[in-house]
């Protein structure tokens, strides 16, 4: 069984928008005037389906039980004029951060990176007009109206990447989260053994006037990029910090050699991604205090002092932080904020009024498919003149007739549009 605690930063959903509703096919009535002209109403609106970030949401973990979300239908129009109503929306709260794509695709549809804000995922469908519609000078009682329009599930995927300009990184038990509590007012879960930290701890730090967001990133370790250990659940979550601040044990109290500690760490983000690999970084040299950590420190610096902004530190009472924090901020006054990802400008799920169709020759006969034709199967009523009348106007508006003559149809050539096949008139 699943833990109900555990984080959860990445899930996969199936989201469905409203089908809209019928449009009413109907005529009043009186006593003694069994039909005095049309008054079918339109159908109502399908729900739409909403995402929107909320900060007090801190993961995806209502979504590891409850997968599929599918917003109201519309209702039917009525008689007497009256329209069907609108079904209801479906709104899905994610973290700030969550990333949202396309399954099938793997485009990004949208990067929800601030608090309140809000997207349109799927539209609903639009409702079908009531015979009312369609009336014209000429058309006094049309006896059809048009179906709503119907709408088809889709799969994404939501995916948490923290938003924080420091990323704090370093093996299990280096003194990371010790280190986030000391310099903000974070309280994450602390003790002495490994993956004490089993999601990203996030932390405001503020130094004088300023502040900046820190975030505490659990379980790398040799082979995290692999998937070893907690690594490659959390490395996504660095992938859009500003600045990595390195923490490394140096007193070597549990056997391990920190500059291999360093290079394992660093091969790791190389593995994952060169992105990640090439960002700044900050080395925090912690647990100073011990006994044997300042040979270390001399070690250390020696090998990697020229390349990189060293700071020795001792987490658990805080010496050293002052000078960590003055070189963390100094280093972020000269990188670019934070990005968002940029969504596929060229994805969208297709929405009302979107019809398109196809046409191909089969054995001589021009057959026209595609989302224009399931409409007017829905919509058109063959035994009726005004119907069918309907049928062809929405063939000329639509562009049918301009391909078919683009193609070298003839006078006579046969054209099949669902069920229904004709001789080709010009």
């Amino acid at each position: 069984m699943a833990d109900k605690n555990a984080f959860t930063d990445k899930v996969r959903i199936t989201v469905k928008s409203g089908d809209g509703g019928d449009g009413m096919n109907s005529f009043k009535s009186y006593k003694g005037k069994p039909a005095c002209g049309p008054d079918g109403g339109d159908g109502g609106k399908g729900g739409d389906v909403w995402v929107t970030a909320d900060s007090g949401i801190n993961d995806l973990l209502a979504y590891r039980y409850i997968s599929k979300y599918f917003a109201g239908d519309g209702e039917r129009g009525g008689s007497n004029k009256c329209s069907g109503k609108s079904g209801d929306d479906v709104v899905l709260k994610v973290p700030v951060g969550t990333v949202i794509r396309d399954e099938e695709s793997g485009a990004v549809i949208a990067d929800m990176f601030s608090d309140g804000e809000k997207k349109l995922l799927v539209e609903g469908g639009r409702g079908g007009k009531g015979n009312v519609r369609f009336t014209t000078s000429t058309r006094h009682a049309p006896n059809f109206a048009q179906k709503g329009e119907k709408t088809q599930p889709h799969v994404v995927i939501f995916e948490l990447k923290v938003i924080a300009d420091v990323g704090i990184i370093g093996f299990p038990n280096v003194g990371k989260s010790t280190l986030l509590s000391k310099i903000s007012a974070a309280r994450p879960k602390i003790a002495n053994y490994h993956f004490t930290t089993l999601s990203p701890n996030l932390g405001v730090v503020n130094y004088y006037d300023n502040s900046f967001v820190a975030a505490d990133i659990p379980g790398l370790i040799e082979g995290a990029a692999d998937g070893v250990g907690l690594g490659h659940d959390f490395l996504r979550h660095i992938e859009r910090t500003r600045l990595l601040l390195h923490v490394v044990d140096i007193s070597g109290v549990e056997g391990r050699n920190p500059v291999d500690d360093f290079i394992k760490i660093n091969a790791e983000l190389e593995n994952y991604s060169e992105t990640l690999a090439a960002l700044p970084q900050i080395v925090a040299l912690n647990k100073r205090d011990i006994c044997g950590a300042d040979e270390n420190i001399a070690v250390f610096r020696k090998k990697y002092g020229k390349k990189y902004d060293i700071y020795a530190i001792s987490a658990i009472d805080g010496a050293g932080t002052e000078e960590l924090l003055k070189g963390i901020f100094n280093a972020l006054k000269e990188l670019p904020p934070v990005k968002r990802v940029e969504a596929d400008e060229n994805f969208t799920y297709t929405v009302s009024g979107n019809l398109g169709f196809e046409i191909y020759l089969d054995d001589g006969v021009y057959v026209v498919v595609g989302s224009l034709v399931d409409m007017l199967c829905r919509n058109v009523v063959l035994n009726d003149p005004d119907s069918m009348a309907y049928f062809q106007k929405i063939l000329r508006e639509k562009g049918v007739i301009s391909k078919l003559s683009e193609m070298g149809i003839k006078e006579g050539d046969t054209v099949s549009i669902g069920e229904v096949e004709f001789d080709f008139v010009p």
